[in-house]
């Protein structure tokens, strides 16, 4: 048993929640870390720790604003959003979620030990509840919240 190597069994169990879960972000995410560790590729770690949270975050406001670059959503709808208070109520949470965000960023940075936790509690809450994996930084937030931001 002394051969065992339990971060790859953690990353395996992680991948095998998110295929039970259909959460295949998780799932991809795991497996190409599992992959870097066979394949002995641990000095990508440091570079993926220091500037993965911020990749992600770029490539997801890609794809958030990639309807406005394309012309989805053009400049009367935006204006519009203004004059309605569904709109403004959405304005006020989506100031909120990226409040939260930048609050969960700090602290999963400052404090890693509750990755594994967030993690976990978004694979569950996809598997249970049939949530949607967007939640972990949001989680962090909540969390900075609760127990303070770093």
């Amino acid at each position: 048993m002394a051969n065992v190597d339990t971060t790859s069994l953690l990353l395996l169990a992680l991948a095998a929640l998110g295929l039970f879960s259909n959460n295949t972000p998780v799932s991809i995410a795991m497996i190409v870390l599992l992959l870097l560790r066979v394949m002995n590729l641990h000095q990508t770690f440091p570079w993926i720790e220091k500037y993965g949270l911020s990749i992600g975050i770029v490539i997801l406001t890609i794809g958030v604003m990639s309807p406005m670059a394309s012309g989805k959503l053009t400049m009367q709808t935006i204006l519009q959003s203004f004059l309605h208070w569904k709109s403004l109520l959405a304005i006020c949470i989506g100031m909120l979620v990226a409040f939260l965000g930048g609050r969960g960023a700090a602290l999963m940075t400052n404090q890693p030990t509750v990755v594994a936790g967030l993690l976990i509690g978004t694979v569950l809450g996809v598997a249970l509840f049939g949530g949607v994996p967007v939640g972990p930084l949001i989680a962090a937030g909540l969390l900075s919240l609760l127990i303070g931001k770093s």
